[in-house]
C-alpha cells in the first residue's frame, strides 16, 4: 500500500509541475477579440491582462458617443471570457478535467 501511495505522490508531482508549467505559458499567451465588424480590437493575456485596445477611427462618431461605448464593452467582455475560456481548457487539458481551484 505504501508503493501505491507514493506512485500517486510522485503523480501529483509531476502534475503541479505541468500546471506550473502551463500557467507560465498561459500568462503570455496573447489572444485577439474585436467587435463591431473590427472597429473594437482587444488583446489579451491568459492571466485576463488587456495588452492593447485599438479603435478604428470610423468608430468615432462625436455625436453618437453611446455606439463606441457599447463596442468598447462587448470587446472587452468578450476578450475575458475568451481567455478564461482558452485557460480552462488548457487546464482542463493537464488536470485530466479536475477543477483545481487557484489556478489562475
Amino acid at each position: 500500500m505504501a508503493k501505491g501511495m507514493q506512485g500517486l505522490m510522485k503523480q501529483a508531482q509531476q502534475m503541479q509541475q505541468k500546471i506550473s508549467t502551463l500557467q507560465k505559458e498561459l500568462e503570455k499567451r496573447e489572444l485577439e477579440v474585436s467587435s463591431g465588424g473590427g472597429a473594437i480590437k482587444i488583446t489579451i493575456t491568459g492571466k485576463q491582462e488587456i495588452q492593447s485596445i485599438k479603435i478604428d477611427p470610423e468608430a468615432v462618431d462625436p455625436s453618437d458617443v453611446e455606439t463606441l461605448e457599447d463596442l468598447v464593452l462587448t470587446a472587452v467582455n468578450q476578450a475575458v471570457k475568451e481567455s478564461q475560456d482558452m485557460v480552462s481548457n488548457a487546464m482542463g487539458k493537464v488536470t485530466g478535467g479536475l477543477n483545481i481551484p487557484g489556478l489562475f
